[in-house]
């Protein structure tokens, strides 16, 4: 790895070989382009969900994961988003990579062969070794949660 460029293996699946590979719309943009690879268009009606092939396999390297997330523009303009956002491709996954779109808008979302409909970030991850302890460290926060800071910004 250098200047932060991790080396991530594709294969495209029989059939997906005019579609581009997964591009970052700019130089310093994150996430990376998925591209619908269905071959009919698609209608994602309002409150209805779909899994959508983007037509490539990922090898992600060990000790890394690959992350699927909505994109912005999908999901402002038009409801669109990842339902289990992030989505998560471990790295021992050679499968297919399909996203999971859901349609919280309120009109028929057609998604046609090449259009953007998610992003793939990838992160490098930690293995936890749990461990069992009899108390856990004090902190000002406690256990609130759930809006327990209120709405409004406060430096208290």
């Amino acid at each position: 790895m250098e200047n932060n460029k991790i080396e991530i293996k594709i294969e495209k699946v029989e059939g997906c070989e005019d579609l581009p590979l997964p591009i970052s719309a700019s130089k310093f943009s994150s996430g990376a382009d998925l591209l619908c690879a269905e071959v009919a268009d698609t209608v994602l009606k309002p409150g209805k969900r779909k899994l959508i092939s983007t037509g490539i396999k990922i090898m992600i390297p060990e000790g890394y994961e690959g992350q699927i997330r909505p994109r912005s523009g999908l999901s402002l303009k038009h409801g669109i988003t990842v339902l289990n956002t992030p989505g998560t491709i471990d790295s021992d996954y050679r499968g297919i990579v399909k996203v999971i779109l859901i349609n919280l808008g309120e009109e028929d979302f057609k998604i046609q062969r090449g259009d953007r409909i998610a992003q793939l970030v990838i992160q490098k991850i930690f293995f936890p070794n749990f461990e069992i302890v009899e108390t856990l460290d004090k902190t000002k926060r406690g256990e609130g949660g759930f809006g327990h800071s209120g709405v409004k910004y406060s430096n208290e």
